[in-house]
């Protein structure tokens, strides 16, 4: 059974520190590349990081460059999203997605809630 399941949302105050967390199962993971992605209330979802399996190479929306960092850990079948310096505009829920590249074979992850509030 294909699973992503993400973990490590909650309440934070601005300017204070979250680390999501992808647990995969069910499919080579290693083959995936792996992208995290938000969504507001009323928003469209839209695009947070991305790692990708050739070099692990990296990218990131512009809008959360310098403060979160995409990372996994092949061995334990992990991704990761560290986010620092956050702000009211990253409350979000933050999906974790594993896309196979050059193929129509993705997964989403249910969605881990952030919430960033004084």
């Amino acid at each position: 059974q294909v699973q992503l399941v993400e973990s490590g949302g909650g309440l934070v105050q601005p300017g204070g520190s979250l680390r999501l967390s992808c647990a995969a199962s069910g499919f080579p993971f290693e083959s995936y590349d792996l992208s995290w992605y938000r969504q507001s209330p009323g928003k469209a979802r839209e695009f947070v990081a991305r790692q990708v399996v050739a070099g692990d190479k990296t990218e990131y929306a512009d809008s959360v460059k310098g403060r979160f960092t995409i990372s996994r850990d092949y061995a334990k079948n992990m991704g990761y999203l560290q986010m620092k310096m956050l702000k009211p505009d990253d409350t979000a829920v933050y999906y974790c997605y594993a896309k196979k590249p050059w193929y129509l074979e993705y997964y989403w992850g249910q969605g881990t809630q952030v919430t960033v509030s004084s």
